[in-house]
C-alpha cells in the first residue's frame, strides 16, 4: 500500500501565493496631480488583486497614502525628480512606502490648543490613522541621501485565519 499521499505536502509543494500578495513600485513627478493619481492606482490595484481589506482599512490607507505623498509634492519637490511609491502585501501586512530626495526627516507635530493653523499635522494624523488600526509608521534615510516614509497597517482577517498577527518586520 503507498502511503505517500497521506505525507504532509512538500515545502516546494506549499500553497500557491495568493494574487493579492506581492510588492508593486512606481514613480510620479512632484506635482500636485499626483496625489490623486497615486490614491486611485494604489486602491485600483488592491482591489484587482482582491487584497483583503474592508473598506474603512482602504480609505485608513488611502489617506495615509495622500498625506505621505502631498508632503513629497510641498516639502521634497525641489530635490526630487520622481516620488517613489512602493506597495507590499505580505500574509498579515499591507505598506505603502513614498520615497523623496530631500534628506530632511519630519517627525510628527503634536497637537495643542495654541496652534491655529490648519496645515503641520500630516504625520500626525499619520500616525494616528496608523496605530488605531494596529500598524505603525516611521522614516528611515535612503542611500542616495533622502528619505522613505512607512507606514503598515494588518490585512483583514477573512474568516478562518488567526485572530492576530506576527508584529511587522522592520521596514526594509
Amino acid at each position: 500500500m503507498d502511503r505517500s499521499s497521506d505525507a504532509p505536502p512538500h515545502p516546494a509543494q506549499a500553497l500557491p501565493t495568493p494574487a493579492w500578495q506581492g510588492t508593486w513600485r512606481f514613480t510620479l513627478p512632484p506635482t500636485d496631480s499626483s496625489v490623486p493619481q497615486a490614491r486611485h492606482a494604489v486602491r485600483d490595484l488592491l482591489r484587482r488583486r482582491s487584497a483583503p481589506l474592508t473598506d474603512e482599512r482602504t480609505h485608513g490607507l488611502m489617506l495615509i497614502l495622500s498625506e505621505l505623498v502631498t508632503n513629497a509634492v510641498r516639502h521634497a519637490a525641489l530635490l526630487t525628480p520622481e516620488i517613489g511609491v512602493e506597495v507590499t502585501v505580505d500574509p498579515y501586512w499591507v505598506w505603502v512606502r513614498v520615497e523623496d530626495g530631500h534628506p530632511y526627516r519630519p517627525h510628527a507635530l503634536a497637537a495643542s490648543p495654541e496652534r491655529q493653523r490648519t496645515g503641520g499635522r500630516g504625520l500626525l494624523l499619520v500616525q494616528a490613522t496608523a496605530q488605531e488600526a494596529g500598524g505603525s509608521c516611521g522614516v528611515r534615510a535612503t542611500a542616495g541621501g533622502g528619505k522613505v516614509i512607512w507606514a503598515v497597517l494588518p490585512l483583514d482577517r477573512p474568516t478562518g485565519w488567526p485572530t492576530t498577527s506576527p508584529p511587522p518586520r522592520p521596514a526594509p
